[in-house]
């Protein structure tokens, strides 16, 4: 499935250079201190709401506006996050026109899961060394002793983000640094991950006219909201490279989660991406749920997203590690 992309992102993974080869670096420039103190916030402040979630919700602290928009600011930045960032730019799994190219960024950058371009180079650079030298969060960096993969969980989970190297955006995103509008999606991260932080409350006030309902709004629009988002899919990196089954040949480790497939929209079925990361479908098997593969079939029919790269039944037995035996045939075939 291969296809010219005018329109649409990059979908060739950088492989591992050989050895002594010159080229770009992996890594470029360091992280601030403001910086990684804004990351250590950003993780432990929704998360601890998310552990607050259960009895504050069991007194006074959960109505039906706060339901609707949690869910729905979950929705729209997890699709931003599985259909933007992860299928589309990064993988170009299908071509889009510039409206939707920009809404699908500014969506993923609403998950703050980082700037759009940092994204892409850090998910680029996973797959050409995927499980190995040069993973950003392989959860076998420390290796395969129980000590170790706890310790490589941990780190695949959560700990790899307060690495102070960026992912050399050059070398793995150079096809969005080129793109301005993508450009400047990216310098507007700081202003996008306050409006989504603030959008929930402004809509809660909003619904509910009361200071109260905005603070509700604000504990579970916001910070639940981000905190069961992020670490659904920091379990792709961690979970979905240790637990679950590998019907799909790879290179790596990566495997199929069903218990994450709905929360995560698809992207637990990660053996099969990483079987085919280009496909637009990661649950290619029968009874694999993808909503975000639903979500790309709904945009080509509405003309939207064009030259999707779906999945087909020959690449699928090709991959697979125990292909289905061929119905025995008669000792004498009649010939037709």
């Amino acid at each position: 499935m291969t296809a010219t992309r005018a329109q649409s992102p990059s979908a060739v993974v950088d492989r591992p250079r050989a050895r002594g080869r010159p080229g770009p670096e992996l890594t470029e420039g360091h992280k601030s201190m403001p910086a990684v103190l804004v990351m250590w916030a950003l993780v432990v402040v929704p998360f601890a709401a998310l552990a607050a979630a259960v009895p504050v919700a069991w007194g006074w602290g959960l109505s039906w506006a706060d339901v609707a928009i949690a869910v729905t600011g979950y929705v729209i930045t997890g699709f931003g996050v599985t259909v933007g960032f992860h299928r589309y730019l990064t993988h170009g799994s299908f071509k889009a026109g510039r409206p939707l190219r920009t809404a699908l960024a500014v969506a993923g950058s609403l998950s703050i899961e980082g700037p759009v371009i940092q994204w892409v180079a850090d998910h680029r650079r996973h797959h050409a060394f995927a499980d190995r030298e040069g993973d950003p969060h392989s959860p076998w960096r420390f290796g395969e002793s129980v000590r170790g993969l706890a310790k490589g969980m941990v780190f695949a989970h959560v700990g790899w983000m307060f690495n102070r190297d960026f992912t050399n955006r050059e070398r793995f995103a150079k096809d969005l640094l080129s793109d301005p509008a993508i450009r400047r999606v990216d310098r507007l991260f700081p202003v996008l991950a306050g409006v989504s932080l603030l959008a929930p409350p402004v809509a809660g006030l909003a619904i509910t006219g009361t200071w109260t309902g905005a603070a509700t709004a604000f504990f579970w629009g916001s910070l639940v909201r981000l905190a069961l988002l992020h670490h659904v899919t920091w379990s792709i990196n961690s979970v979905c490279h240790v637990v679950g089954n590998r019907p799909l040949t790879t290179r790596d480790r990566a495997s199929n989660f069903w218990p994450l497939a709905i929360l995560s929209f698809g992207e637990s079925w990660h053996n099969g991406h990483h079987a085919d990361p280009t496909c637009a479908r990661h649950g290619m098997l029968p009874r694999q749920i993808d909503p975000s593969a639903r979500l790309i079939r709904l945009l080509e029919a509405l003309g939207w997203a064009r030259d999707v790269r779906w999945p087909t039944q020959a690449r699928i037995a090709a991959r697979l590690r125990e292909p289905a035996r061929e119905p025995r045939r008669s000792a004498s075939p009649v010939q037709r």
